[in-house]
């Protein structure tokens, strides 16, 4: 697959088929996103892969917490804590999206939950992935392992498998630490779903608007 179609054709999967994906095309995507640059080359990034009944046991405790309305306070903010435009206009068409392509209005409070539900346990992909790094580490180490995890979603469409990254784990990182037997040093970033793309669900047609590059470069002396 070329680059550029592994980058134009990678988008966010909310439902996967429960088709096995072997731990030697894990690892080999794993390899490959290990050439993801870092400062310095530190490498900050630490990866801990869930499947089976593993998966099976931290999803059903993750998804109690959530029907009990439990939740951790972040560790790090992942949005501004007061959105401004341009970038609340985009959020909400986002979100408005994806629920009008699932056929969920804007009022339905109970079906709108029942999607984020989803979430924990990673949209029925066979394959979840926890991404870490010592917290003792600066912004920088931020950026190489968003770079790291960029490298993660391309690699898998090489190997014709799709993500999810997704965020909302980062409020349940009590929870998933101690079912990864995590040290206290890790801050948990994100979770990303791996697996096969359901191509009949509705949601997987969602595609994401973007920028035209017009109107976020601006060139300087070229």
């Amino acid at each position: 697959m070329h680059v550029d179609t592994a980058i134009t054709s990678r988008k966010s999967v909310r439902r996967f088929l429960t088709t096995p994906v072997d731990r030697a095309t894990i690892m080999h995507i794993l390899q490959i996103a290990s050439r993801a640059p870092s400062g310095s080359n530190i490498q900050p990034w630490k990866v801990h892969v869930v499947a089976g009944a593993a998966k099976d046991q931290l999803c059903q405790r993750l998804l109690n917490a959530v029907d009990l309305g439990k939740s951790d306070p972040p560790e790090y903010h992942y949005y501004p804590q007061n959105w401004f435009e341009p970038y609340l206009e985009r959020r909400r068409r986002c979100g408005f999206g994806l629920y009008a392509t699932l056929g969920i209005g804007r009022e339905d409070k109970a079906k709108r939950e029942a999607q984020a539900r989803r979430n924990f346990h990673f949209f029925d992909a066979p394959i979840g992935l926890f991404i870490t790094m010592d917290r003792r580490l600066e912004a920088g180490s931020f950026m190489d392992c968003g770079m790291f995890i960029q490298s993660i979603m391309l690699a898998a469409r090489g190997q014709g498998l799709h993500t999810c990254p997704q965020a909302a784990f980062a409020w349940h990182h009590t929870l998933i630490r101690d079912e990864l037997k995590l040290d206290e040093s890790s801050l948990l970033l994100c979770g990303i779903a791996l697996g096969y793309e359901d191509t009949q669900a509705p949601e997987n047609g969602f595609i994401t608007e973007r920028e035209s590059a017009e109107n976020f470069t601006t060139f300087h002396g070229v």
